[in-house]
This record gives structure tokens, C-alpha cells and sequence, in this order.
């Protein structure tokens, strides 16, 4: 497992922003649909379920439902952290309808909740239905660290570690279109994302996949 790639030291003038800053100092995002300039490495009110409970520094999510960043994959290798709060049930056998789950998805809006909550997206959808289809349930305890690795070139792929331990079995092969990082809360789970390298707890699967940075064009 290889280092990860060094920050640029200039990046957070091309806003690699620390996700552990106010929403203001990170700005807001064209591309999460937040209402202020530019793309921003917090989680977006407007791409997310209304169930869902964002902090004030919109890098924490709990309550029940998707969460999106409102940042997209731009760059070729990309890795991110979420860090967990909460339990979910020691039982090892739980339906993983009821684990949370992480990865990417594409953007969401309030129209495609509005559709899901009236019943009117299934399972057959592109969406997945409930908008997860790039994203794998994961068994996490409270203190748990997810890693994220998602590459774009040659062989598009999303990477899922667990506390630094790949889990290759869940990797996702293959995707089209613009991806966001996102999360699917359960209730008493709570998922903090880290963009920032210094805060990061564990290493990416390879030296390649960099802190995830915001695209200074509009998207």
C-alpha cells in the first residue's frame, strides 16, 4: 500500500478546502446546486435527502437517507474519508438493507426525492432507485474509518477500505457520467467526510489516488 500523494500547497486556492472549515470558509457550489459561487468540498443540502441531518460545517451527515458532496470527480485518482460516529447493531448477520452505505453517485435534486418519496422510481432505474447503484453497504462500529478510491482513467473504478484494509470484494468496475461522493445514513450512524490529507487516518490503496480537489471551471 503506497503513500499518499502530497497536498499541493497551493490547493486551497483552487479550493482543496479542509472539510473540517465552515461551510463559508469552503464556499458554496455551483455544482452541488447550494445557491453560491463555485464547487465546494462540503456536503450539499440541495443534492440530499430531506431526512438527512447535515451540521453546520456540512461535512457531518446523520438521520436516515442519501447524502451528497457537492463537489464532482474531475481529477483521474481521487481518495476521501468518512468517518464514523454510532453503532450499527452488533449483530454481523443484519440485513444490509440496514448498513450504511458509501461511494459515488450522480447528481441528485429535489425533483428525484420528490419522485422516490411518491413511489415513483424503482429498482430498475438507473438511479438504482434509491440513487445507491455506485454504492456498496459497509458493517461500520463508531471510530470506524471508510477510505473512497475512485480512479477515472483507463479502467474507471471505485476502491471501498475499511480501517486501511481493502475491501476488493465490493469494488465497483466500470461507470459513465458525473460522479459525487456521497453516503446513505442509517439511523444512530453518522458519517463526518475528509477531504483534507492531514486529517485522513489511513493511507489510499496506491500513491496515485490524491486528496480530492474542487474544479475551479463550472460544471
Amino acid at each position: 500500500m503506497g503513500n499518499l500523494c502530497p497536498c499541493l500547497k497551493s490547493s486551497a486556492s483552487v479550493g482543496a478546502v479542509a472539510v473540517e472549515m465552515s461551510s463559508k470558509k469552503a464556499g458554496g457550489t455551483r455544482n452541488g446546486g447550494d445557491g453560491k459561487a463555485g464547487p465546494s468540498l462540503t456536503l450539499s443540502r440541495r443534492m440530499s435527502a430531506q431526512e438527512v441531518h447535515l451540521d453546520e460545517g456540512m461535512t457531518r451527515a446523520s438521520g436516515e437517507g442519501l447524502a451528497l458532496v457537492g463537489c464532482s470527480i474531475e481529477q483521474d485518482a481521487a481518495y476521501w474519508e468518512w468517518h464514523i460516529e454510532g453503532n450499527v447493531e452488533d449483530d454481523l448477520d443484519v440485513d444490509e438493507d440496514d448498513l450504511p452505505k458509501f461511494g459515488v453517485a450522480t447528481k441528485k435534486d429535489r425533483q428525484f426525492y420528490r419522485a422516490q418519496e411518491a413511489g415513483e422510481i424503482d429498482d430498475s432505474a438507473p438511479s438504482g432507485g434509491d440513487g445507491t447503484v455506485l454504492m456498496r453497504p459497509i458493517h461500520v462500529f463508531d471510530g470506524d474509518t471508510i477510505g473512497v478510491a475512485v480512479q477515472q482513467s483507463d479502467l474507471p473504478m471505485v476502491q471501498f477500505l475499511l480501517n486501511g484494509e481493502p475491501l476488493h470484494e465490493l469494488a465497483i468496475n466500470r461507470f459513465r457520467g458525473t460522479v459525487y461522493p456521497s453516503v446513505f445514513v442509517r439511523e444512530g450512524i453518522a458519517g463526518r467526510v475528509v477531504f483534507d490529507e492531514d486529517s485522513f487516518k489511513e493511507l489510499s490503496p496506491h500513491a496515485r489516488f490524491g486528496p480530492l480537489i474542487a474544479a475551479r471551471g463550472i460544471i
